[in-house]
């Protein structure tokens, strides 16, 4: 079959891999329908997530339709249409039945791995490096889908497939920042990045009660897209202090909430800030550029919380503990539990509280995923995400 495969630093190419095939009994086999490009993708691609090698299938937010399963599998049947959650989860671990899915003990084989380079054990996720479990990803014609009861979800027939396409990460990871970040009737709430992830944020916030969300990016499509279809207010930071605008729409108390939805490779403002980090970034002194976590913590009112979506993979300078602590803040962050959160958003979905397809600013075939990243990256042409249709 075709898939799209990562063969080194910004190096991408389709290429014929083996078809899947079910490897334990509580496997299922999925028909990719749709798959798109993530934010975090760039990550791999810069090359600074470690663990990555030539060949592997790039892709992790997918939808499709089941064609096989494993005798294990109880609730998923061949020909059902679901959205595949991109963290694998067992369903039976610790984590999991405290909906900790991210975290799942028993979906990483490389465990070891993942502690060697992290610290720690974290679950699996597609395609997201040998690390996070080695899964081949979702930029191909199929992909074997573990622990298939408990990571596919079916789609209601009212909501269309480019939808549910993105309540396979972008919505749910957006929910969590909103949900856990603490958000209640009444609060402000600033989110910094209008990507898909910081707009599905911003979106939660005001389906949980916000009574003002400010969107926070550079790029003017982006910010006009939160504008049109959700009515947020928005702040281009290069053309205005950030702090300043935050504590002056907020009568200088600050949001209640902040989320973090950009991740390690931040641009900001062009001061001695940014520079610094990119440097250090680019020289391996440090693995992050945490502008916007700075930020985030700088601008939030005394006792709000700050919540981080945006991917990470390892340690930072400059971290204003002491901010953070001394202005009582509560300090969290996750990779998505989505197994918590995208049936409900099915549901809003199907209701027409959510929308997400007009992330979707440009669709493609699988073959010509090379150059919809290359868009995608460099922003090109008002480029949010790109969906690709591997059987077109």
């Amino acid at each position: 079959m075709k898939a799209l495969c990562w063969e080194g630093v910004n190096k991408l190419a389709v290429e014929r891999v083996p078809d899947p095939q079910i490897l334990n009994d509580q496997d299922a086999i999925l028909k990719v329908t749709l798959t798109t490009t993530c934010g975090s993708d760039l990550h791999l691609i810069n090359g600074f997530i470690p663990t990555m090698q030539a060949g592997d299938v790039m892709g992790h937010e997918f939808m499709g339709e089941i064609v096989d399963v494993g005798p294990g599998v109880r609730r998923r049947k061949v020909g059902e249409r679901v959205v595949v959650c991109s963290f694998i989860g067992c369903g039976r671990c610790w984590y999991c039945t405290h909906d900790l899915w991210s975290l799942c003990d028993n979906s990483n084989p490389n465990w070891a791995l993942a502690r060697d380079t992290l610290g720690f054990e974290i679950g699996g996720v597609y395609a997201y490096s040998h690390a996070l479990g080695g899964f081949r990803g979702s930029h191909s014609e199929y992909v074997r889908i573990p622990f298939a009861d408990y990571g596919t979800f079916p789609v209601p027939d009212a909501v269309g497939d480019m939808d549910a396409l993105y309540a396979s990460d972008a919505a749910p990871t957006g929910w969590m920042g909103a949900h856990l970040g603490g958000v209640k009737p009444g609060d402000v709430v600033a989110v910094w990045g209008a990507g898909g992830v910081g707009q599905m944020a911003a979106r939660a916030a005001q389906l949980l009660g916000a009574e003002r969300v400010i969107v926070i990016d550079r790029l003017p499509d982006r910010l006009a897209m939160a504008e049109r279809y959700m009515g947020t207010e928005t702040i281009d930071y290069s053309r205005v202090d950030v702090l300043d605008e935050l504590h002056e729409c907020t009568g200088g108390r600050g949001p209640d909430v902040c989320i973090e939805a950009v991740g390690m490779e931040a641009t900001g403002a062009p001061d001695g800030q940014y520079a610094y980090d990119r440097v250090k970034q680019q020289l391996h002194m440090q693995q992050e550029r945490p502008i916007a976590v700075r930020e985030a913590i700088y601008a939030c009112r005394k006792g709000g919380s700050v919540f981080v979506l945006g991917v990470f993979g390892g340690l930072v300078d400059k971290f204003p503990l002491g901010v953070l602590m001394n202005k009582g803040l509560t300090f969290a962050g996750a990779q998505q539990h989505g197994h918590r959160y995208i049936p409900m958003l099915l549901k809003r979905m199907a209701n027409g509280e959510l929308s997400t397809r007009q992330l979707a600013t440009h669709e493609m075939t699988l073959d010509e995923a090379p150059r919809g990243y290359d868009m995608f990256k460099h922003k090109k042409d008002a480029c949010v995400r790109v969906a690709f249709r591997p059987h077109a």
